[in-house]
């Protein structure tokens, strides 16, 4: 199992890691004038892949293993 942490602070909203799951597991929320990248799925649909991760330029998302 694999657990998304999104740093909101770090999110600039470009929506690449949400393109990039194969199990649409990432979608973008809104609050206010802020666009950010969110977790929306069950842990245990994540494959691991790091796609999100590796694909974020601002270094906003984590993946960990348990």
């Amino acid at each position: 199992m694999y657990v998304i942490t999104v740093d909101v602070a770090k999110c600039e909203g470009c929506g690449d890691c949400v393109d990039t799951c194969p199990n649409e597991l990432i979608a973008m929320a809104e609050e206010g004038d802020k666009q950010y990248a969110m977790f929306k799925g069950d842990p245990d649909d994540c494959i691991g892949c790091y796609s999100c991760e590796s694909g974020c330029e601002e270094g906003a998302i984590t993946i960990t293993e348990l």
